[in-house]
């Protein structure tokens, strides 16, 4: 039987999935890693423990699967993204690397923005917001706060590609990581100069990968190294992958006009497909060519929802009973008994891109439970989605419904929730790791078992059921939706005239 590979590098863990061609799971195995913050708003991975995790997931999934190694014809990457690595001639690591999440460079964003705004419209690569997770802000940063770091750097990449050269031996990227978060455009020549220029960062174009190769795209094959390392013959294939969520899509199934993929897990991202370019206030994109040959993705998302829901589980002592929690969750009313959370505990991302932004909980009692509190967390991100959602609707992008993958379709409620604040129907895949499966399938195609992704699309995504929305709840939701979306301004305001006091004092 041949196969191919996925594997998912996430935020707290790498994953692989090995499927055969008709989209069926024959194993899969995950290896964890850290993440250190050392500062309020930093978050740092070493790229080794990358690495060597992979190697631990790989001979658990082929041990897994129980398939000789010789039958993988190829694998691909879904990696976090914009998270930076920094590399020295050889190519190792010169410090760790800043994850996606890290926001250190928040005022660095603005002058980002401002200098792509000045351009001319023609050359503005990409409307909308610009965040402290991406590329030009991190290396601003790095710039002006780590000048010896920068100026030792050879290369800056990302994760993806410094994991597609220890695999190869080639430092090539990705027109989806550079397109959604270099302010790369194949629409209006690739690399921003033009911007890079305007912000001191002529030489950064230096550093970057000279070859960008698109999602499903034949890198070549693993080395002898890489071969051992992971447990595989040198002959297989290494496909181009991208950005976990946006390869997530193509796992999803979520690929023509109308849809939309919304991917969970640490955080959420709401992505829909456009037939042509759109440019989206308060929201990010379009990304030309960035998953798809000939259409545009646009871009909205939330910075922490799984991740605040684990960390409101550890609080309150109850990480190891989910299930419970859920069930209890569940008994209670939409609303939540008058508590509600603003989801922002690690900055808004979109409709309003604001890093600084922190979350919220008001309208507490002594009625209310720890239920009602994992039940609220969960609706303020699902209001959230609804924000992003009534945004591209207003501007005309059609939504006709929801593919969801990843974290948030282990919680019956969950799924639930998103069903009734969207009033959409919410499509649920037979395999939820979104990334894993897209990547594989970018690997089937690289492998020449597919003619295109579309084609990919349709042998090896299933949709295995259906969450329709309850008419009474969403009714409920619409009215309580306006308390939610006002929770921001008048926190921002309060926090804008403490901060006015401070400086006054």
């Amino acid at each position: 039987m041949s196969c191919v590979i996925g594997i998912d590098g996430g935020t707290e863990s790498i994953r692989v999935h090995i499927f055969a061609l008709d989209g069926t799971c024959l194993g899969s195995a995950a290896a964890p890693y850290p993440t250190h913050y050392p500062q309020p708003g930093w978050a740092e991975q070493s790229p080794s423990d990358w690495w060597a995790a992979l190697g631990v997931a790989m001979h658990a999934a082929l041990d897994a699967a129980a398939i000789p190694p010789d039958s993988v014809l190829a694998l691909s990457l879904a990696t976090t993204s914009c998270t930076l690595a920094m590399l020295d001639e050889q190519g190792e690591a010169l410090a760790p690397a800043l994850l996606w999440m890290d926001i250190r460079a928040a005022e660095a964003a603005e002058r980002v923005r401002d200098a792509r705004d000045a351009l001319p419209e023609t050359r503005r690569n990409r409307h909308g917001p610009v965040s402290a997770e991406w590329m030009l802000p991190k290396v601003l940063w790095l710039k002006e706060h780590a000048p010896d770091l920068y100026r030792r750097s050879v290369t800056i990449c990302e994760y993806q590609d410094w994991m597609v050269l220890r695999l190869t031996g080639r430092l090539v990227g990705s027109v989806n990581t550079a397109s959604i978060r270099w302010h790369y455009d194949t629409e209006i020549g690739g690399v921003p100069h033009d911007l890079l220029s305007a912000l001191d960062l002529d030489d950064l174009a230096e550093k970057w990968p000279s070859e960008v190769l698109r999602p499903g795209e034949v890198v070549g094959t693993l080395t002898p190294k890489a071969a051992a390392h992971l447990g595989l013959p040198a002959g297989v294939k290494v496909v181009q992958g991208g950005a976990d969520a946006f390869i997530g899509m193509i796992g999803a199934g979520v690929h023509q006009p109308g849809q939309v993929a919304l991917i969970s897990g640490s955080s959420h991202l709401q992505l829909a497909v456009s037939a042509t370019r759109r440019n989206i206030p308060g929201l990010w994109g379009s990304y030309a060519d960035g998953v798809y040959p000939a259409r545009h993705i646009v871009e909205g998302g939330q910075s922490s929802s799984g991740s605040m829901i684990a960390w409101l589980a550890r609080l309150i002592g109850r990480s190891e009973d989910l299930q419970r929690l859920n069930e209890e969750a569940e008994t209670l009313p939409p609303g939540s008994d008058g508590l509600m959370i603003l989801d922002h505990f690690q900055g808004g991302r979109s409709p309003r891109t604001d890093a600084t932004s922190r979350g919220a909980i008001v309208g507490l009692s002594l009625a209310h439970t720890q239920a009602h509190l994992f039940r609220a967390a969960i609706e303020a991100v699902c209001l959230g989605t609804v924000a992003v959602l009534e945004t591209m609707r207003a501007h005309g992008l059609p939504v006709r419904d929801m593919t969801i993958v990843g974290g948030a379709t282990r919680s019956p409620l969950w799924l639930q929730i998103h069903a009734d604040t969207s009033g959409l129907p919410l499509h649920v895949p037979s395999v939820t790791d979104g990334p894993g499966i897209g990547a594989a399938i970018l690997a089937a195609c690289g492998a020449g078992c597919f003619p295109d992704l579309d084609a990919g699309i349709a042998s090896m995504v299933r949709i295995a059921r259906t969450i329709e929305p309850d008419v009474g709840r969403h009714q409920i939701y619409r009215n309580l939706f306006a308390d939610y979306f006002s929770l921001y301004p008048a926190l921002s305001a309060w926090s804008a005239e403490r901060q006015s006091a401070g400086q006054d004092q």
